[in-house]
């Protein structure tokens, strides 16, 4: 079957000729929305042990992570021999240059590893740390034929201020504009992360949304749909005022979804289109015990029904 989104599963090999694998790693940074800096408490959807693999804890160096990471997809993916660093939990751009410098160095200097990704907040960068994060690409690594690949991912999540003071983002959407147009200036590929179903957002905001997507100086775009994690303020909320929010079915997610795409620029790599948090964190997990790849497998299904594609309605401003 033709593919009718253009996924980011094979990038890495199309672009440098093999598959490369992320390391979640945790370097104990935190979020300025919970130090108080901008707010306490976190988003309120949010549970970083949710999505925290077993070999990434805090407690560990950066190479200990590395090298428990490699062995951790070693089963799955054998031929796999260069890697990135993904620091993903918390605000990876949440402290003075001089650390991150450091972290990241520490990183970069493990010889499994070709490149960095860094997740982090838009209110968490500034002109110093992206020329920084800018200077690491020209690096070269023995063995690695190409240059250092880096890559920056903003938690923008949605496109909607009342929603972002909702959710306790702590910041606006504008913020999130100029961050990811500063960072594709300096020649960084852009990642961006929005979450589907957020409380007050209607099927409709979420089409009308994609052509502020599309207006985004982006590489690629992580979607996922919203997910009621127990403990925190978001599953309170919806106990309380289930009306508020709008929970897809998985035959709806599916539609919702095949919308979005086809209203996405064509150019947009595709890196997720569906959550996943072990079953031990929610309640009951809303559509049984399916997986990712089984949902990807369904959205080409029915994207191939429709006989659609993305980018089929994208219209150029």
């Amino acid at each position: 079957m033709e593919r009718r989104f253009n996924s980011f599963v094979g990038y890495y090999k199309e672009r440098y000729g093999e598959r490369l694998q992320k390391l979640v790693l945790d370097a104990g940074f935190t979020c300025p929305n919970r130090d108080g800096k901008v707010g306490v408490g976190g988003c309120t959807y949010c549970d970083n042990a949710s999505f925290h693999p077993g070999y990434s804890t805090a407690g560990k160096s950066l190479h200990e992570q590395i090298d428990e990471g490699i062995e951790f997809h070693r089963v799955r993916y054998r031929n796999t021999t260069h890697y990135l660093a993904y620091f993903q939990s918390f605000s990876n751009t949440y402290a003075p240059l001089e650390r991150l410098r450091k972290v990241y160095e520490e990183a970069l200097s493990h010889p499994s590893v070709v490149g960095i990704v860094i997740g982090t907040r838009p209110d968490c960068v500034d002109d110093e740390k992206l020329d920084y994060i800018s200077s690491l690409k020209g690096r070269e690594k023995e063995g690695w034929p190409h240059e250092m690949i880096v890559t920056l991912e903003y938690g923008i999540e949605s496109c909607y201020d009342a929603t972002l003071k909702r959710i306790n983002r702590g910041h606006d959407f504008d913020t999130a504009r100029r961050a990811v147009e500063k960072t594709a200036e300096r020649g960084i590929d852009v990642g961006a992360h929005f979450i589907l179903g957020l409380p007050g957002e209607t099927r409709e905001m979420l089409l009308d949304q994609c052509d502020t997507i599309n207006s985004l100086p982006l590489r690629s775009i992580k979607f996922h749909q919203l997910q009621l994690v127990k403990g925190t303020r978001m599953k309170a909320e919806f106990e309380a005022h289930p009306e508020e929010f709008k929970r897809y079915s998985l035959d709806e997610y599916l539609d919702l979804m095949t919308d979005i795409l086809e209203r996405l620029r064509p150019d947009l790599y595709i890196e997720r289109v569906v959550g996943e948090v072990p079953p031990r964190f929610v309640d009951t997990p809303e559509w049984g015990l399916i997986r990712n790849f089984q949902i990807i497998d369904l959205l080409e299904q029915r994207m191939e029904s429709r006989k659609t594609y993305q980018g089929r309605l994208y219209m150029p401003a």
